[in-house]
């Protein structure tokens, strides 16, 4: 007879939940003793009651053998599984006059994906050591061409060593063949140039010389022209009493600025040789500067005189400005009833007129005697 014993959701001794479904060959014994027991459990029942029988037995077998083992002994060792099932189940059985010929498991679930999951990690334990060992076989690998490399390197490195010291050596010795060529290079234009500074230096000795000369000429008409300017302010200006005393010290005055011109001269000539062309043009700079002072100083020897003259002429000048607004004015209305007060206003202004000029240019016009008479007299 051909039975299936068939557990579900047995736990194993993890707890796991299982299905085993196994195929069991049995038959009843020949043997006269155990025929017998056949025949006393069996006498009466057909042929479906037997199997109902030892299948119930077989399943109670199956069923605690499962509750002792794990999911991977079941699952990994199905024959060693099964003879435990046979040798356990197989004296019960015989007292029933029943032979167990072959007992086999036919399969194995679970309702919880255990079975797939030890499936996953017995593949990724797998994957893991193929993985691992092909990362060592390529770390080997990378080891052996890494030290190929080294080596070739190695050898690389000392004949480019090699080369690097021969050119070293030949830049050594062209440096100091060009360092040799270029020193005597370097003294041959040093002495040139040494000597065309020197005829340098005398053409512009020459040249200073010159410029003293020209300098001296035009301190002479320079002179001049302050005596002439000297006359002429003499002649509009002071008194005639007064301009041969002014004369005589303006000539004073000048020679002794002659002299002082003619020293600073000689002075600048001898600071001049060894100066370059720019010094030249600085010292005519000064020497323009010099004029304008001693024509300042012309102007100052001649005293209040010259201040007075100048004052007097830019005085038109000043009234016209000040003037200017009223010639825009057509009409003007004083609003007094007493006319000895707008002439009284009137002399107030003219007397307080030298003292503005004085606060504006340092001139007192009341030292004057026209207007000193002007100013005093009732208008």
């Amino acid at each position: 007879m051909t039975l299936q014993p068939r557990c579900e959701d047995v736990e194993t001794a993890e707890g796991v939940a299982l299905t085993v479904t196994g195929v069991a060959q049995v038959k009843i014994m020949t043997e006269k003793e155990l025929l017998a027991v056949a025949c006393e459990q069996f006498l009466g029942k057909n042929v479906q009651d037997i199997k109902n029988v030892v299948l119930q037995t077989l399943e109670g077998h199956l069923r605690s053998i499962l509750g002792t083992l794990t999911v991977e002994q079941i699952y990994q060792d199905r024959d060693q599984f099964a003879k435990l099932v046979r040798e356990v189940a197989a004296p019960d059985v015989g007292r029933m006059g029943i032979e167990i010929l072959s007992f086999t498991i036919k399969d194995v679930y679970d309702k919880v994906d255990y079975l797939s999951s030890l499936g996953k990690t017995q593949t990724a334990v797998v994957q893991r050591d193929a993985d691992i060992g092909v990362a060592e076989a390529e770390r080997d690998a990378g080891i052996r061409e890494a030290e190929c490399k080294k080596e070739m390197l190695d050898v690389k490195f000392m004949a480019d060593t090699k080369i690097a010291d021969s050119k070293r050596a030949f830049e050594l010795q062209k440096s100091a063949f060009s360092e040799e060529v270029n020193i005597k290079t370097a003294e041959a234009q040093l002495a040139y140039e040494l000597q065309g500074a020197r005829e340098q230096q005398k053409i512009r000795q020459e040249e200073i010389e010159i410029e003293v000369v020209q300098r001296k000429k035009q301190i002479a008409v320079e002179e001049q022209e302050i005596l002439r300017t000297d006359k002429e302010l003499i002649a509009t200006v002071r008194r005639p009493a007064e301009a041969e005393a002014h004369r005589i010290q303006e000539i004073a005055e000048g020679e002794k600025v002659k002299q002082v011109l003619l020293a600073q001269a000689e002075a600048e000539k001898i600071r001049k040789i060894g100066e370059a062309e720019a010094a030249v043009i600085e010292a005519m700079g000064k020497a323009e500067a010099e004029r304008m002072k001693l024509k300042a100083q012309a102007y100052q020897k001649y005293g209040d005189s010259a201040k007075m003259a100048l004052v007097l002429e830019a005085l038109p000048q000043i009234a016209a400005k000040v003037a200017a607004p009223l010639s825009k004015v057509d009409e003007i209305v004083v609003l007094s009833g007493d006319n000895n007060k707008v002439t009284s206003e009137v002399n107030r202004l003219l007397a307080e007129l030298p003292a503005s000029v004085h606060a504006l240019t340092g001139v007192d016009l009341s030292k004057i005697p026209l207007i000193k008479k002007a100013t005093g007299a009732q208008v």
